[in-house]
């Protein structure tokens, strides 16, 4: 079995959109798109918001913003690909263009965002509550109708995802996503970014969208056994109160994962890497290219690896039959700091060892 390359965190996001992928460092970011004519359209900008916030700092409250400015972000940036991939035409001013003028897709953007919290409220949440609910008039164990309540969030959320990988638009979003993810692992493996380095890098990353979902998730379903009270409404309205409090359980989390090594930490990345099997798809060369094009335009991924990785030429050999070394090339090693830093400490401690047995 190969080993596992040392990878070394590099802090860049990302997002399948329409027919592209978007790419995120720090308050920077673009959506590369490919255009019905064949060519990738490149737009960089700034995210909005105040990223020196205090509140934007605090642990656990910091998740709360996070996944509200990716929620808005998300939305924007999968309307503007669709604009571009399918070379939509402007449509004639509306209701709230004359309304709202200047202000009109803010307004247009946040009514989504509502809509879509809602949405996901209504099915994730309270449909769930309201079918175990039924089944508690016929089950009078109070911990057993939490816990179908809990298996069926995961049904009802694991149905849904898999359903719609049966759309063929979705079918391709899940194959960008993909090429998003093996963007990422290649130059945080030490790889140059390059269309074969990618291919041959994981489509699976532990700091994905999807592991925060499924971690939502799952931890909601914890919470809700410390919710005691028999007002059948107060029980539905502290469940939705908690939604602040899990996204940001869920973002520590997930930042967590992502950028420490633990088999703990592993066990809880587990459940968000099996299910990238569903939503990612392993992309084709064109994809790559677009994931390319958006990560360059946002990240000197050159400098990165110049900084954390270091390369070495070997010479390759064989030993003949009657003993002899026959070079037979050279090779190129990559190293990253982190492995020299481990050798290192292991002559370090080898030395001492050998320094205490010669005492």
């Amino acid at each position: 079995m190969a080993k596992k390359r040392k990878t070394v965190y590099s802090g860049i996001g990302g997002q399948a959109v329409l027919e592209g992928v978007m790419m995120r460092n720090k308050q920077e970011y673009a959506v590369a798109v490919r255009k019905p004519d064949g060519t990738i359209d490149v737009s960089v900008k700034k995210a909005k918001g105040n990223p020196d916030s205090l509140l934007r700092k605090i642990p656990f409250i910091r998740g709360i913003f996070n996944f509200v400015d990716s929620l808005v972000l998300g939305m924007d940036i999968l309307s503007y690909s669709a604009e571009v991939g399918e070379g939509e035409e402007e449509e004639e001013d509306g209701i709230l263009e004359k309304l709202f003028h200047d202000k009109a897709d803010d307004v247009a953007m946040g009514i989504t965002v509502l809509i879509s919290v809602a949405f996901a409220i209504l099915l994730f949440m309270v449909l769930p509550y309201a079918v175990s609910e039924l089944l508690g008039k016929y089950i009078r164990n109070h911990s057993l109708v939490l816990l179908i309540e809990g298996v069926l969030r995961i049904l009802v959320f694991l149905i849904y995802v898999a359903s719609i990988a049966l759309m063929k638009d979705i079918c391709r979003l899940y194959q960008y996503h993909g090429a998003e993810h093996k963007c990422i692992n290649c130059i945080e493996s030490g790889r140059p970014l390059t269309v074969k380095n990618v291919k041959r890098s994981s489509r699976f990353h532990k700091r994905c969208g999807t592991s925060f979902l499924i971690l939502v998730v799952l931890i909601g379903i914890v919470l809700c056994f410390f919710i005691q009270t028999d007002v059948v409404w107060k029980r539905m309205a502290l469940r939705i109160a908690l939604v602040p409090v899990i996204a940001g359980i869920s973002y520590e989390l997930l930042k967590l994962a992502g950028t420490k090594e633990s088999i703990l930490l592993d066990i809880v990345s587990a459940p968000g890497l099996w299910l990238q099997r569903v939503t990612t798809k392993e992309p084709d060369d064109e994809m790559i290219e677009v994931a390319i094009a958006s990560l360059e335009a946002v990240f000197d991924w050159e400098a990165f690896q110049k900084k954390h990785f270091k390369t070495k030429t070997v010479k390759k050999k064989r030993v003949e039959a009657d003993g002899r070394e026959v070079e037979t090339g050279e090779e190129t090693l990559e190293i990253s700091v982190l492995e020299v830093e481990e050798i290192l400490a292991r002559i370090q401690a080898n030395k001492q060892n050998n320094e205490d047995a010669d005492e």
